[in-house]
């Protein structure tokens, strides 16, 4: 072997190869269409300044009578559950027959800069809810929520209780000082409020960067030499490129409510510790008492299942379960396994947990949207210019 490998015949033959994958490669990008992203057909139902609620069409027979909504983190974007037509974790679960809400954040620019945790929370999340209740005409709705996404949807569940029927949760942080993941270890010691003073915004560049340095060499050099093993095939660039888009598709945070989030869940760990407030009210987990599925996955470099896990603990339900999915924290929604298990496991306890339970009509005292809390635009356009950065803690919604 050592032999071959020091013939020049061997080298002049990989040169060989390589050239050849070059040229095909880029004729395969030169011709490569514009790959389809969000294939799964879906209508806008609502809007409320940047956020945008919309519905799946559902095309064959509804198997659960209760719609879910999806909350979806807002440090990226919610198409990575619905990548392409056979990596759609969202196709999976309409095909499964379930009636499904998603919420998408928007990008954030600087007039949203003083937005808080209040404002995602009991305005905007608080309105698509409602909004999906008359919509459905079902008094309580099932919550799904995505990473940052599972944790407002956690800390939603025990502020709106008597709005929700089942929670999943996904790949959700919610012990945020355990040390197994990089990014709870640096988050301690970040200078969040100088962050946020400076800048107002924090652009998606910089989260970007963030993300890509907990794993070097695997998200910045690994995965582009393995592109140029299959570079001379349009499938697998496509995929990349559906990839690559995703990642790099980063929004900022609003500068309140990510200084809230890092100093009050990463920096003080409050939600585990029943200390975290929300428009004045404590969050209290034990308040969770409908059935919770808590899918974590066992090698999530992001949320480490060590962060997830203790959810089942920390509620009060006597419903509960703890579902491990082998893989990563974005092949949770890509893998081929994931196609095949995950959306048949979730559509199975949900259809379990709905049966028999299509609820009445949804109250009629159910808010408008924006009445529950004063709304966000409401305040941004009274005076943006002369509203001081909260020292004294984030504007309570309400």
């Amino acid at each position: 072997m050592l032999k071959e490998f020091l013939d020049p015949r061997f080298f002049l033959q990989e040169l060989e190869e390589v050239s050849r994958k070059l040229v095909k490669g880029m004729e395969v990008l030169l011709t490569l269409p514009e790959v389809d992203l969000e294939p799964t057909p879906k209508e806008l139902v609502f809007q409320e300044d940047k956020m945008r609620l919309y519905r799946y069409v559902q095309e064959g027979p509804v198997t659960c009578p209760v719609p879910i909504l999806i909350c979806y983190a807002l440090v990226n974007r919610q198409y990575m559950m619905d990548l392409q037509s056979d990596r759609s974790l969202i196709r999976n679960l309409v095909g499964q027959g379930l009636d499904i809400y998603i919420i998408d954040w928007g990008y954030p620019d600087h007039g949203d800069r003083y937005l808080t945790l209040e404002d995602y929370i009991d305005v905007y999340l608080n309105d698509a809810v409602d909004h999906v209740r008359r919509a459905s005409g079902q008094d309580r709705i099932n919550l799904l929520g995505v990473c940052q996404g599972g944790t407002f949807s956690a800390i939603y569940t025990t502020l709106y209780p008597e709005k929700i029927l089942n929670l999943i949760t996904m790949v959700t942080p919610i012990d945020f000082h355990v040390t197994d993941g990089l990014l709870n270890v640096w988050s301690q010691h970040m200078d969040i409020d100088r962050m946020v003073d400076v800048m107002g915004i924090i652009p998606g560049e910089f989260m970007n960067v963030g993300f890509l340095m907990l794993k070097p060499f695997q998200l910045m050099v690994d995965k582009y030499v393995g592109l140029m093993d299959n570079l001379d095939d349009p499938a697998t660039v496509a995929n990349f490129v559906r990839m690559e888009h995703w990642i790099f598709d980063s929004p900022a945070q609003a500068g309140e409510a990510y200084r809230k989030f890092l100093k009050d869940l990463y920096q003080q760990n409050k939600l585990v510790k029943g200390e975290l407030e929300i428009g004045g009210r404590r969050v209290d987990l034990k308040r969770i008492t409908v059935p919770l599925l808590n899918i974590y996955a066992t090698e999530d470099h992001l949320v480490p299942p060590a962060s997830s896990v203790p959810l089942n603990d920390l509620v009060g339900s006597k419903d509960k379960t703890l579902y491990a999915f082998p893989g990563g924290h974005i092949g949770i929604y890509v893998s081929g396994h994931s196609q095949k298990e995950l959306a048949p496991k979730v559509a199975e306890w949900l259809q379990e947990r709905c049966a028999g339970k299509a609820a009445g009509k949804a109250s009629k005292k159910t808010a408008e949207p924006g009445r529950a809390a004063k709304k966000p635009s409401a305040l941004k356009h009274e005076g943006a210019a002369k509203r001081q950065p909260a020292k004294g803690g984030p504007r309570k919604a309400g």
